[in-house]
């Protein structure tokens, strides 16, 4: 497998994309991994990159997104902070990734039994982590008004895990007029997914 070249990001649509994670991850469920020369591919990098997506992922030590979708050195961007949440600086990465690195596609990854998502649920507050899990509030008070669990309860945490990543596509659309704008004329996707990290299983979320 050989590194991604400006011709084949080029040639790929946003559903093609897509496409590529998906299979990278039934390759990481049955524990088969592409063929690749990361040397090589440092070589074929070395004088520009051409990934086809932007994911945006949690710190987690468990869900790293090269791993998880089973991809190579050049093939994705991958923007990490705790609880997968949006602010100026990943918004200003994804623009970047979409707009002048030619991505096409923006997934925003979650998973389960997120730290974050459980601290915040809890009502943490400690230093700088108060701000970052503030952001986490609107999933929480959007899954207080869809489900009738205990707010500390694990079912209550997972549907705010769930509830965060499309609460971060509502804001990756309304904060980003380029990535808004580019994916009305079908020329990006904005797409939602949650990690298993008892299974591996990555559950996609199109719509």
């Amino acid at each position: 497998m050989r590194a991604h070249t400006k011709t084949t990001q080029d040639s790929l649509s946003p559903e093609g994309a897509l496409t590529i994670l998906k299979e990278g991850n039934e390759r990481f469920l049955k524990n088969l991994r592409t063929n690749r020369n990361l040397l090589q591919m440092v070589n074929e990098t070395r004088d520009g990159q051409w990934p086809f997506a932007v994911v945006l992922s949690c710190i987690d030590s468990r869900t790293s997104a090269e791993l998880i979708f089973d991809q190579g050195l050049g093939d994705i961007f991958s923007a990490r902070v705790a609880g997968n949440v949006v602010n100026e600086d990943i918004l200003g990465s994804m623009e970047y990734a979409i707009k002048y690195a030619g991505s096409k596609l923006v997934l925003v990854l979650g998973h389960t039994k997120c730290g974050a998502v459980t601290s915040a649920c809890k009502k943490v507050k400690d230093g700088n982590i108060t701000a970052l899990l503030h952001k986490i509030k609107p999933a929480i008070d959007r899954a207080s008004k869809e489900t009738r669990a205990e707010v500390d309860s694990p079912e209550f945490i997972e549907k705010v895990a769930e509830l965060n990543v499309f609460e971060a596509m509502d804001e990756i659309r309304e904060r980003s007029t380029i990535i808004n704008g580019l994916e009305k004329e079908g020329k990006i996707k904005v797409v939602g997914a949650v990690y298993d990290v008892e299974t591996g299983l990555v559950t996609f979320f199109e719509d």
